[in-house]
């Protein structure tokens, strides 16, 4: 969530269309009531010897997928924000990291109406502390990357639509 005194549902976000260009700016609750496209970023935090993820579930609270788990931070592209800055700051956010370098990955569009969305993924190496947004995140705990593989391919497993396909895309690109 950005700071400041502005409610979520009131937060200019880059507006996209459907080929990944951005067209404008609007409010985050017209994105969500409309079903209009934007962006949004993913942070794969990986352990600094790459066998484990962190992951996370997300408060019950959230507007998209309440109480589910993931395994990537971040969030939508504010509004005159690039992609990377985006990144950084939800990774900031949402775990606490800070300062550590992210590695582009991948992009991908994923549309579940109302939820049509460009993603930015990245990586980042992390072996610090992580501290929660406690308004976005109730608990969290490291995963070795077998362990995260049954879970991504699990459905019946309490897993982000968005997030699943975005880890699953990753196991199939490494």
């Amino acid at each position: 969530m950005l700071s400041g005194m502005v409610s979520s549902a009131e937060e200019m976000v880059a507006h996209y269309d459907a080929a990944g260009a951005v067209v404008g700016r609007v409010r985050r609750a017209d994105i969500r009531e409309q079903g209009l496209w934007h962006a949004a970023t993913l942070v794969l935090v990986r352990s600094g010897d790459g066998s484990r993820v962190y992951v996370h579930r997300r408060s019950p609270d959230k507007d998209v997928f309440p109480g589910l788990y993931d395994c990537w931070a971040g969030g939508v592209v504010a509004a005159g924000e690039t992609p990377a800055e985006g990144a950084e700051r939800e990774l900031a956010e949402e775990l606490g990291v800070r300062g550590v370098p992210l590695r582009p990955l991948f992009t991908f569009t994923f549309e579940q109406p109302p939820l049509r969305c460009h993603y930015f993924a990245y990586q980042a190496r992390w072996d610090g502390p992580v501290v929660h947004q406690p308004e976005e995140i109730v608990s969290g705990r490291w995963m070795p990357l077998d362990e995260l593989r049954t879970w991504a391919d699990d459905p019946e497993s309490p897993f982000v639509p968005d997030g699943r396909h975005a880890i699953r895309e990753w196991f199939r690109r490494t």
